[in-house]
């Protein structure tokens, strides 16, 4: 702790030289110096202020699963990772390395999704639409901070064990902005909350977030299901407490699904990489040694859904080695009952909605 404060106080100089480059930059935004486009379709932006692990991607699922029952939506990101550039249709054949991985993710368990990626989101919207004219609203991920687009409901997340209250400007701390961003948010969730969270202790997180009169604050978690064979969705396995665990992954903070796991496996070990991380050979023949060295009668590789997109690049060297990969599949759940009340507030954004 002492280190880290240290470590804090040394890098408060970069912080304030960032902070001020971000300042610059929004107040070109409130004066019009730099313009926002809106578009005449409804357009939703799940965000974060840090520079990630809210839990983007599965709050992005809830909306399609949700949305998708009433009207035709498209996904944009930015593509975070992939090898190509420009606007670029996500199909599902392709790789992550072309497409970014969450991206990939979204077109695979929803292949009827319009599914895009553009640096670009301000170019990457009309061209879109005009492929896709049927397309009746957009979610845009990770658009917080990429201002040349306004939203019309701007959803922000923040984890429930490090929420921007308590973290610091890049490099002393994750926030990509001042804490005092959170005010251009129309909704705002806990994420990565504990299934067991008191009511006690969500009204004190809400004291400390201390959100507008007119933004909504909800707290959600994750259910994780059984995992599946990571080239065979259909084939599952019960993970139960007599099995020991490889976890490989490439995320940002892993705190949450150790915890979950420690709490159902024998035990668990990890190699763990950089966010969005592209594995290479020498990645995957290190996974094949650590797994062999992993002395236990029943052992299993565990991935998460978002690095499974760059696992598969190396199919063929997991099938021939027969590694066990499965993958971890994720929902989002809102606690205290209120699913209904969030889905409510983006209905009302959508039946609202005037050009």
């Amino acid at each position: 702790m002492i280190q880290q404060t240290l470590l804090r106080l040394l890098l408060a100089p970069f912080s304030l030289l960032y902070g001020l480059g971000v300042s610059l930059r929004n107040f070109f935004y409130s004066q019009g110096i730099l313009k926002s486009i809106e578009f005449n379709i409804p357009v939703i932006s799940i965000g974060n202020l840090s520079v990630g692990g809210s839990g983007k991607s599965p709050h992005i699922e809830y909306l399609v699963r949700f949305l998708s029952e009433y009207l035709p939506v498209a996904t944009l990101s930015r593509g975070y990772g992939r090898k190509t550039r420009g606007y670029l249709e996500v199909l599902t054949d392709m790789k992550a390395a072309d497409t970014g991985d969450e991206p990939l993710q979204f077109k695979r368990k929803f292949p009827e999704l319009v599914v895009t990626v553009g640096e670009s989101r301000s170019l990457a919207i009309p061209r879109l639409l005009m492929h896709h004219p049927e397309v009746k609203a957009i979610l845009l991920d990770d658009a917080f901070q990429h201002r040349s687009v306004k939203p019309g409901l701007n959803i922000l997340l923040t984890t429930h064990d490090l929420p921007f209250t308590r973290d610091y400007l890049l490099p002393s701390g994750r926030l990509r902005e001042w804490r005092s961003a959170f005010e251009r948010a129309d909704v705002i969730v806990v994420s990565k909350c504990p299934q067991g969270l008191s009511l006690e202790a969500a009204n004190q997180l809400r004291e400390e977030i201390n959100p507008l009169p007119r933004q909504q604050l909800f707290f959600s978690t994750y259910t994780y299901g059984n995992p599946y064979y990571i080239f065979n969705p259909g084939y599952t396995i019960d993970l139960r407490s007599d099995w020991s665990v490889l976890l490989i992954c490439a995320i940002a903070g892993t705190d949450y699904l150790m915890r979950y796991l420690d709490g159902v496996a024998l035990e668990t070990s990890i190699l763990e990489y950089e966010d969005h991380h592209l594995f290479s050979n020498y990645d995957i023949s290190s996974l094949k040694q650590s797994f062999d060295k992993l002395d236990a009668p029943r052992k299993i590789i565990l991935t998460t859904e978002k690095d499974a997109m760059r696992l598969e690049m190396h199919r063929e060297f997991i099938v021939k080695h027969q590694l066990p990969v499965f993958v971890l599949p994720a929902r989002v759940s809102f606690l205290f009952d209120e699913g209904v009340t969030f889905e409510e507030r983006v209905k009302d954004f959508l039946l609202n909605f005037r050009v």
